[in-house]
């Protein structure tokens, strides 16, 4: 399932692919967020176009509404949303973190309260995989304990260990063999407790592993340094999956540091709202000087809203035109698979490590 092809020799970037029932995908790459079945705002054919390989969904989301049963009747998540390539579920464990005031967790699973009408929802391990199960995506996540960054050492090595236990309770309940499970290795921003996670869980033996627990309001800095000390003791042979990160540059330095496998809201949410990716870092489309501007957003994307001219992207925010927000969301998906495809170019060649030099400077780094 999974084949690393070649290693920068300079740094930990890897070229790698992976195969799953609905393809293989080749990495490192970055996964749109499609929490409900749809990347909001782009028509799924358009969102083949951007060179996108596969797309996140998320089960505490889907199970709400419309509710995974109905998914099932409708020919689980590929045919309902149009997909015909893999797609990773997330687990529903960063909701549960994300509505701390109205939900408990013990060790048997997690209580709260559904944001849409407020009835009672329980999530526990078995449930989490049932639900995934139900949908039919090609990866699913296991549920974790996440908790709030800064925290105590006590707090997070209990959060940690709960993971663990919970991560063999996920891969006890599978029943579905074209499933792969990816289990998530927490620890807060202690790097000892990292690495222990890393390894019972790779004693657990799973397909793939993800970073969790990260991107929570800690300086980038901060992570990185849990990054570097982390990945060494995630197995070699599985892919590594560094969940809900994020910039351009965050993605260079995990790709840098052995990661394969990003998901973020960050191309989609920010296109909504009037600002584009490109290699000379972002652009604020609604600023007054890019209203008589006659060039794209970038020369060489080949992207639909690279066809018109910056001017005509700002009009359309200004005027509050809802192809403004798709427009935008096209380009900066497309601009992160084209970062992509120019990483796992630059890793084969051995010159990953210049790739990232040249990067990062036009960045402003």
């Amino acid at each position: 399932m999974f084949t690393l092809i070649c290693q920068d020799e300079k740094t930990s970037a890897r070229r790698s692919r992976l195969q799953t029932a609905h393809g293989t995908i080749e990495l490192p790459t970055f996964m749109p967020v499609g929490t409900l079945g749809t990347v909001k705002g782009v028509e799924i054919g358009l969102l083949r176009e951007t060179g996108s390989q596969m797309i996140l969904g998320n089960t505490y989301h889907l199970s709400l509404r419309p509710g995974e049963q109905v998914v099932r009747e409708l020919g689980g998540l590929h045919k309902f949303c149009g997909w015909t390539g893999p797609i990773l579920t997330d687990s529903g464990g960063f909701q549960v973190f994300s509505l701390a005031k109205i939900r408990k967790i013990n060790e048997h699973g997690a209580v709260f309260q559904s944001h849409i009408d407020g009835r009672r929802i329980e999530l526990t391990p078995e449930r989490a995989i049932e639900i995934q199960e139900t949908l039919g995506s090609d990866v699913a996540m296991v549920l974790d304990h996440l908790v709030a960054l800064p925290n105590d050492r006590k707090t997070i090595a209990e959060a940690m260990q709960r993971t663990v236990r919970w991560a063999k309770r996920c891969r006890d309940a599978a029943t579905l063999e074209t499933q792969m499970q990816f289990a998530i290795v927490q620890g807060g921003l202690e790097s000892d407790l990292r690495c222990e996670c890393a390894e019972m869980l790779a004693e657990l033996d799973f397909p793939g592993y993800a970073i969790g627990g990260l991107s929570v309001g800690e300086p980038p800095e901060q992570m990185y340094e849990i990054i570097e000390a982390t990945t060494p003791a995630m197995p070699v042979d599985k892919p590594r999956y560094l969940m809900g990160v994020g910039r351009p540059e965050d993605l260079l330095e995990g790709i840098k540091r052995g990661v394969d496998l990003f998901d973020c809201v960050m191309p989609s949410r920010n296109g909504r709202n009037a600002m584009a990716f490109t290699d000379n870092g972002p652009m604020r489309l609604r600023n007054a000087k890019y209203e008589h501007d006659p060039r794209p957003l970038e020369e060489n994307c080949p992207c639909p809203a690279c066809r018109r001219s910056r001017g005509y992207i700002r009009h359309l925010f200004m005027a509050r035109e809802m192809l403004g927000p798709v427009l935008l969301t096209i380009h900066n998906i497309t601009y992160y698979q084209r970062l992509m495809t120019r990483a796992r170019e630059a890793i084969e060649q051995d010159r990953y490590l210049e790739f990232y030099h040249a990067r990062m400077s036009q960045y402003g780094h």
